[in-house]
């Protein structure tokens, strides 16, 4: 071998390795065994696309809490309640920081005030502001599923002052690590382009990449069974019997065996022409459309949409099965509803708002979202055949 060669090798072979390194470093797992095959998982953020983010109104700088049907001094005693350092309640309801008018009480924190509060203070106080519509982000957190903050960073381009402001003004929201101070964020930005960045960063949706391990490991008459959930001729099963056939070492996304629509909309946010209804589409339009080859708009009614559900799908128990139907329920009230895909791995559009994506997550990450009480549970309903 030549010396240009030898060189050319060593290059290729240190460039290989590194690549090896990154891509061992990304968050991997394999999900339970089961009639779906052998799952392979990695996580993945979507941010949404620059001509969506244009036509979103942006936050902005100014911190704003509004305490509603209360009095000034209810809301020193809600502060004191969550232990908030006493000479920043002082501060706070300062006449600079405070403006009451008639049963309503708007404070304007500044960053020093915020980073004051400590963790478990900062959590029992946002949860109180969470009871009120405009606190926006302490109703609507950011979450950093998982837990990971370092998993959550590592993509962002947030400069490193507003990086250590995220990690110190996060707070535990039940099992969920949040963070909502996004004006905070905001106020640290110098120019247009950090200003975008910060908004880019909040609005990403985190989702999991699932792959099947081939060749197939399960019996093949199950696994068939299992994806074609009693849609005996569903086109899709075209594919899925076909893999069941390959006997080399690879992988393939799972989303090939998602019905037609979702294969599609998985890992996208609503095109703007989806809410020419009205409003855009939502949990309840993505899990009852689910196996349609067409998507039906009446699901944009909640009402409609549970009607729906209670006459056209039975009751189930865990194990479930792909395509059913996860309702969080708290009391009478239907929080969200989400779609079996394998092991603890579900389809899911939370809310309906334009930057909210139709994503895979684990089950227990939509839980961390949706379980406002020890009270909530998951029912699982399915489609009767």
């Amino acid at each position: 071998m030549s010396l240009r060669s030898s060189l050319s090798f060593v290059l290729f072979s240190a460039s290989c390795l590194g690549a090896a390194g990154l891509f061992a470093a990304e968050p991997v797992w394999t999900a339970k065994p089961g009639p779906w095959g052998e799952l392979e998982v990695r996580t993945v953020y979507l941010e949404p696309p620059e001509a969506l983010l244009a036509l979103v109104a942006k936050p902005t700088k100014v911190t704003r809490w509004t305490f509603e049907q209360t009095t000034p001094g209810g809301v020193r005693e809600i502060m004191a309640r969550a232990n908030v350092p006493a000479e920043v309640i002082e501060r706070l309801i300062s006449p600079v920081r405070m403006a009451a008018s008639g049963n309503s009480v708007v404070i304007l924190p500044e960053l020093s005030d915020l980073q004051a509060i400590g963790p478990e203070a900062r959590g029992a106080l946002y949860l109180e502001l969470a009871k009120h519509a405009a606190n926006e982000y302490q109703r609507d957190p950011v979450f950093i599923l998982g837990g990971d903050v370092d998993d959550w960073l590592q993509g962002v381009t947030l400069t490193p002052a507003q990086q250590a402001l995220f990690r110190k003004l996060l707070w535990r929201r039940g099992a969920a690590l949040v963070f909502s101070d996004v004006q905070a964020l905001l106020s640290l930005a110098s120019s247009d382009e950090e200003l975008t960045s910060v908004f880019r960063a909040i609005t990403r949706v985190r989702s999991l990449v699932v792959e099947l391990r081939l060749p197939l490991t399960t019996d093949r008459q199950a696994f068939i069974d299992y994806w074609s959930a009693g849609q005996t001729d569903a086109p899709r099963l075209a594919f899925v019997r076909a893999i069941t056939q390959r006997r080399a070492r690879q992988t393939v996304d799972i989303t090939h065996f998602l019905p037609s629509i979702f294969r599609q909309r998985t890992y996208t946010f609503p095109e703007m022409d989806l809410g020419l209804k009205g409003r855009f589409p939502d949990c309840h339009w993505t899990s009852l459309n689910f196996f349609n080859l067409t998507p039906n708009d009446v699901f944009l009614d909640p009402r409609l949409a549970s009607e729906h559900l209670l006459k056209n799908y039975e009751v189930v128990d865990p194990p479930y099965r792909f395509g059913d139907v996860l309702c969080f329920l708290e009391e009478a009230e239907g929080l969200h509803t989400c779609v079996y895909v394998a092991d603890d791995i579900v389809l899911t559009k939370n809310g309906d708002s334009i930057l909210a994506a139709w994503a895979l997550m684990q089950l227990k990450d939509v839980d961390s979202i949706y379980r406002r009480s020890p009270a909530a549970r998951v029912q699982g309903y399915r489609l009767k055949r």
